[in-house]
């Protein structure tokens, strides 16, 4: 992942890392996180928050990365 992040990043790396869901998306994922504490998840919910959960590890990886480029290319 890094050096295709190499390639893209340069001057963007701010704007990855600013990149947040929209307030609706954001009470969805609330919502369910508080049901699957609960232990309340019907099925469906489930795999919708277990998608949620992927799509955050997904799009945690470049944020991580573009904060590295940031700080690497500031030394």
């Amino acid at each position: 992942m890094r050096p295709l992040l190499q390639l893209l990043l340069p001057g963007r790396e701010d704007a990855v890392r600013a990149v947040q869901s929209d307030q609706p998306l954001k009470e969805r994922i609330d919502q369910l996180a508080a049901k699957n504490s609960e232990g309340a998840l019907t099925p469906e919910e489930r795999d919708e928050y277990a998608d949620y959960v992927r799509a955050n590890k997904f799009v945690a990886v470049p944020r991580r990365e573009a904060k590295k480029f940031k700080v690497g290319s500031a030394a």
